[in-house]
C-alpha cells in the first residue's frame, strides 16, 4: 500500500512539473474570462454549421431530447433551447460576426499554454496565432456534435426510466462526449499549444482529460437539479447566482485542461528522454 502511494505521489509531482512554480490558478482564470466572451459563439457556430449539414428541423427535434431533460432548477432547459434556437437561425453575417469572438478561445488556451510550456518564449503574435489555430476545429464540429444529437433519444430515454436503465443512460451519454471532446482536447494540447507534443502522449493525456471533463459536465448538470438558493449571496438576484456558478463551473473545467496540458508535456518529455538514453544504450 506505501509503496503504491509512492509511485502515486512520483507521478503526480511528474505530471505537474511544467506548471510548478505559475500561478495555474490564475491562467485558469484568463482562460475563462476568454471562454466567457467565447463560449456561446462557438456554440453558435457549432449549431448552425450541424444545421446545414443535418437540416435545422433535425437538429431542433433532437436537442428537443435534452431539453426535455435537463433540470430546470437555474434555468437550464430555456438557455440550451434559446441556444439552439438562436444557432439554427443564424444567418451568414451573423456566423461571420461570431467568428471573431468565437476563436478568442484560442487566444486564451495559447496564451496560458505559452506560459506553461515556454515562459521565456519570444514568440510574437500570440494572440493571433490562437485564434487561427483554433478555427479549423469548426470543420469537424458538425460530425462531433451531431454525433451526441444522434445519441440523445437513446440515452434521455434511458434515463427518464431510472433505476439500472437510468445508470446505463448516463454511462453512455459519459462515452459518447468522452469520445467526442478527446480529439478536439487532442488538437487543443497539439497544435494550439506552443509546445508540440508527440501524438502518443497528447492521445493518452487527452483522452483521460477528456474523461474527467465528461464527468465533470454531468456532475454540472447533476449540480444544476440541485435545490439551491443560488441567488441567496447576491441579494436574491438568482439570474447573478446562475451565472456565477456557470463561471465558477467553467473554471474548474479550465484547470482541468491545464492540469491534462501539464500532464501531457510531462508525459512526451519523460518519453523523449528515454528514447535518448534507448539511442545511447543507457539504462532506462
Amino acid at each position: 500500500m506505501g509503496g503504491a502511494w509512492q509511485r502515486t505521489r512520483r507521478i503526480t509531482r511528474a505530471a505537474f512539473r511544467p506548471v510548478r512554480g505559475r500561478d495555474l490558478s490564475l491562467h485558469a482564470a484568463a482562460i475563462t474570462f476568454y471562454g466567457a466572451i467565447a463560449v456561446v459563439p462557438v456554440a453558435l457556430l457549432a449549431i448552425w454549421l450541424t444545421a446545414l449539414l443535418a437540416g435545422a428541423g433535425r437538429v431542433r427535434r433532437l436537442t428537443a431530447y435534452a431539453v426535455e431533460t435537463l433540470p430546470d432548477a437555474i434555468g437550464a432547459p430555456h438557455a440550451v433551447a434559446a441556444l439552439v434556437e438562436a444557432g439554427v437561425g443564424l444567418t451568414p453575417w451573423l456566423a461571420l460576426a461570431a467568428l471573431l469572438p468565437a476563436s478568442l478561445y484560442g487566444e486564451g488556451f495559447r496564451r496560458a499554454f505559452v506560459s506553461v510550456a515556454a515562459p521565456r518564449t519570444d514568440e510574437h503574435l500570440v494572440g493571433w496565432r490562437g485564434r487561427l489555430l483554433l478555427l479549423p476545429l469548426l470543420a469537424p464540429a458538425p460530425a462531433l456534435l451531431l454525433s451526441i444529437l444522434l445519441a440523445l433519444p437513446t440515452t434521455t430515454e434511458l434515463v427518464r426510466r431510472g433505476g439500472w436503465a437510468g445508470a446505463l443512460g448516463v454511462v453512455l451519454s459519459f462515452l459518447a462526449v468522452w469520445l467526442v471532446l478527446t480529439p478536439v482536447l487532442m488538437w487543443v494540447f497539439r497544435v494550439v499549444g506552443p509546445a508540440s507534443p508527440d501524438w502518443l502522449s497528447t492521445l493518452a493525456v487527452g483522452s483521460f482529460t477528456a474523461a474527467n471533463i465528461s464527468g465533470f459536465l454531468h456532475g454540472f448538470v447533476l449540480f444544476a437539479s440541485l435545490p439551491l438558493d443560488l441567488g441567496l449571496p447576491f441579494g436574491g438576484l438568482v439570474e447573478v447566482g446562475a451565472a456565477v456558478a456557470v463561471l465558477l463551473w467553467l473554471y474548474v473545467f479550465h484547470v482541468i485542461v491545464l492540469a491534462g496540458y501539464s500532464a501531457t508535456l510531462a508525459l512526451a518529455d519523460w518519453r523523449t528522454r528515454r528514447a535518448a538514453r534507448a539511442d545511447d544504450g543507457s539504462p532506462a
